[in-house]
């Protein structure tokens, strides 16, 4: 049976058999008041700590605060804990980090949610005294041919990881792919095709290789593993069996992603439903193939990943922890990832890396530190120098945050062609042929020149415009220009006289936009 059948048969057999208890029977005297403490903590606004020794959630309304410290401390000092305020507990959980790895987190701003915090940071630190590596895993479903920088935050905490002395496991979601994650959708996503998600699998896996050190020469050495591989043979009455009982409705209907696809009374298929058993298996059976025992993810994927602990601990007694880092949005709340030009794609056959250099250039005032500590590798001590800068200053810090985040993912090769481009387009430097380099470029052909390419089409195939429309808007506002000179008929074409002798003209596109069209 394919995996798509079974995962819908999955959540009808989990609607409709009172088999399917999340529970042990010694717990389901209480069960109301567990339902309760479960979707009270679910929809609360404030991150939790989480106890993955009970079902219920550690009610400290604290990010970090770890549950194991009450138990280890001893009685004389219980009460002094229990005089603390949330964000005392929050302040002490976190000043006690030991670990290479969660001290960076907490330091940069990585670190949002996790279970037993203080047992976690007691491994990670022990492994690295003894020169171990303790193995993690981040997912990353196959639903484009490229990541873009809304994922670039998984990517650092997988390259921190790996500089603290862990081992990364990339884990590429071609089975949960065929089922489509229904987190934060409004609409059931579109099906993939088995050729798709290769053709996908093969896009986004190139990134990881410039941030990542893979092989096995080394205990931290970086494996990437894709989970078709298992979710695909996977036969239904087996999983049923042996899995289905540690989950129940009830518990699924209060995760928060359900509850607002439900609210907003989007239909939501039993396909779907079933991807968060499917990322909790994924847990259990890294564990068991490679010793994973941290799952990292953003903090929507929250119930998922606990999910995935208790599910490791009910079926082989593996004590599982799950990490979140928070989601990133802009200063003004819009979603990290997206402009007013489309997604900023990572790789560089999508988005050139003079447009992704000004991405980061155009970071607002209010977020520039921030990025630097997320999204580069500067030291905090020099990031907190700039903190202070103000004016043309803080421009400065703009520069520094492109200029080095584009080497993470380009190289710091890449940056002169940028800067020449800068210096020619908008400083009025001289060396125009040079400073085309790291604009995006597309060709005409003698014969189309010479009948003549509409302007709008032309901004369209560099993408300095999402549609025509766009571009007509754009030449009408007096946005468009031909090198210095504006476009002031949508209807125009660019012919032969426009390149003037030479074998490229620019196009802009506003005042930091623009792209090449090359005469063949």
């Amino acid at each position: 049976m394919n995996l798509k059948m079974a995962a819908c048969f999955v959540a009808t057999a989990s609607l409709t058999s009172s088999c399917l208890a999340f529970s042990h029977r010694s717990m389901m005297s209480s069960s109301g008041s567990l339902r309760r403490a479960i979707a009270s903590s679910m929809t609360s606004q404030r991150p939790i700590a989480y106890n993955q020794r009970s079902v219920v959630p550690t009610q400290f309304s604290t990010r970090l605060a770890s549950t194991t410290e009450a138990e280890a401390a001893p009685s004389s000092s219980t009460s002094d804990e229990e005089n603390l305020t949330d964000e005392e507990k929050e302040a002490k959980a976190r000043a006690a980090l030991k670990s290479p790895f969660l001290k960076t987190m907490r330091d940069r701003g990585f670190l949002f949610q996790c279970t037993n915090l203080s047992e976690l940071d007691s491994i990670l630190n022990d492994a690295t005294s003894k020169d171990e590596a303790i193995s993690a895993y981040l997912g990353f479903d196959a639903t484009a041919d490229s990541l873009h920088v809304g994922s670039l935050l998984q990517i650092m905490i997988l390259r921190h990881l790996q500089q603290s002395g862990h081992r990364p496991i990339v884990l590429i979601g071609g089975g949960t792919s065929k089922v489509g994650d229904p987190t934060g959708k409004d609409e059931s996503r579109v099906m993939l095709t088995d050729d798709i998600i290769k053709q996908n699998t093969d896009g986004i896996s190139k990134v990881f290789q410039k941030f990542l050190t893979f092989g096995d020469a080394t205990p931290t050495d970086a494996i990437m593993v894709n989970n078709d591989d298992w979710l695909s043979s996977i036969s239904y009455l087996e999983f049923l069996r042996d899995y289905g009982q540690h989950f129940t409705i009830n518990r699924m209907l209060s995760f928060e992603s359900v509850k607002q696809r439900l609210a907003r009374e989007a239909p939501f298929s039993f396909l779907e439903f079933n991807y968060m058993i499917l990322q909790a298996y994924d847990f259990l059976e890294l564990n068991r193939r490679y010793d994973a025992k941290l799952q990292l993810g953003g903090s929507d994927q929250w119930g998922n990943m606990i999910s995935g602990c208790e599910l490791g601990r009910r079926v082989d007694g593996a004590q599982l922890y799950a990490l979140t880092a928070p989601l990133i949005t802009t200063s003004d709340g819009k979603k990290m990832g997206k402009t007013a030009g489309g997604a900023v794609w990572l790789n560089a056959d999508k988005l050139s890396e003079y447009d992704y250099w000004q991405f980061w250039r155009n970071t607002s005032d209010e977020d520039v530190i921030r990025f630097l500590k997320l999204f580069t590798e500067l030291p905090l001590e020099e990031i907190e120098t700039m903190e202070g800068w103000k004016g043309a200053d803080i421009n400065k810090a703009k520069i520094v945050l492109a200029d080095e985040a584009t080497t993470l993912l380009h190289g710091r090769d890449c940056l002169k062609a940028i800067h020449d481009t800068i210096d020619s387009m908008f400083k009025g430097g001289k060396s125009a042929a040079a400073s085309t380099e790291g604009l995006n470029r597309i060709f005409v052909s003698e014969d189309e020149a010479s009948e003549g390419v509409k302007f709008i089409d032309l901004f369209v195939k560099l993408e300095l415009a999402n549609s025509k429309k766009e571009a007509r808007r754009l030449i009408q506002g007096g946005g468009a220009k031909l090198g210095e000179e504006k476009i002031a008929d949508e209807n125009a074409v660019l012919n032969k006289d426009s390149f003037a002798g030479a074998n490229e003209v620019t196009l802009r596109a506003g005042k930091k936009r623009a792209g090449v069209v090359e005469l063949q």
